[in-house]
């Protein structure tokens, strides 16, 4: 799905392109994919409302409304965004759609159908998507050094396994997990509890770099993600390891390996990251 980079760069599209703007009517054409309320409420209480702000927790889309509800959005790996124009016709992928007052129309989309919907109360919110059990953003002040060392507790669990933990570290996945290891010259097979003060340092570091590059060049697309006005993200030119294998390490020249941890697709250098 979306990682952190990519709902963010949502997220501030729809600061600065929804916010303001007043649903007039709404067509939810997958109720399957709403988890809350019932189909006949979310219909009601959306219509007429305005949006008021947009917010990113972990890969959740959060935009606050002027009747104080939450329209919550989670993008599956298919999942798009869209601000069109009024009259574009929904494609057999659409799940939602907003129209807006002024004209264009808000539509959601994904052929998976594994995007999900909520649509609450502002101050239940958390509650209902137990985001106060998620673990720290990344990117937030309080994201330091001694925090990354506390959520990894001297674990002796694989570091790539952690990382994509949400309840770990908040908003980071398959691809930015590669990316932030070979950068902090990582295995990502390593313990947790193996690093050294400097290896932890330089894993922080890399969170966050990686992770300010990618939002400065709007996300990463490989197949389906788009912005709000339906660009691809830069970022895929900008990858050292993730989905590189064959390509010469930027940094060393070996060529990029694909292995399987964690069930996932793993990208790494095997001269710049040595299992311990």
């Amino acid at each position: 799905m979306p990682e952190l980079p990519e709902v963010e760069t949502l997220c501030r599209d729809a600061e600065r392109l929804l916010v303001g703007r007043r649903i007039e009517s709404v067509d939810l054409r997958a109720p399957e994919v709403l988890r809350a309320p019932a189909p006949a409420a979310f219909t009601v209480d959306l219509a007429g409302a305005s949006f008021r702000a947009a917010r990113r927790r972990a890969k959740y889309l959060l935009l606050d409304l002027d009747v104080g509800q939450t329209l919550a959005l989670q993008l599956a790996i298919y999942g798009q965004l869209l601000l069109l124009a009024a009259q574009a016709p929904p494609d057999p992928d659409t799940l939602l759609v907003l129209a807006l007052a002024g004209g264009q129309a808000l539509q959601l989309r994904d052929r998976s159908r594994y995007t999900r919907i909520w649509l609450a109360p502002s101050q239940r919110l958390a509650a209902l998507l137990r985001l106060d059990q998620l673990g720290p953003e990344p990117l937030a002040p309080e994201f330091t050094v001694e925090c990354l060392r506390a959520r990894l507790g001297g674990r002796r669990a694989r570091l790539k396994g952690l990382l994509l933990d949400q309840h770990v570290v908040a908003g980071l996945g398959n691809i930015y997990v590669d990316e932030a290891l070979w950068r902090a010259r990582l295995h990502p097979a390593r313990s947790a509890n193996s690093l050294s003060e400097a290896e932890l340092a330089a894993l922080h570091g890399a969170i966050q770099d990686v992770l300010r590059e990618a939002i400065e060049h709007r996300g990463t697309t490989f197949h389906t993600y788009r912005d709000l006005l339906g660009e691809k993200g830069q970022h895929q030119s900008a990858l050292a390891v993730f989905h590189r294998q064959g390509d010469p390490c930027p940094r060393c020249g070996t060529p990029v390996q694909r292995i399987i941890l964690a069930s996932r697709d793993t990208h790494i250098c095997p001269t710049c990251q040595v299992a311990a």
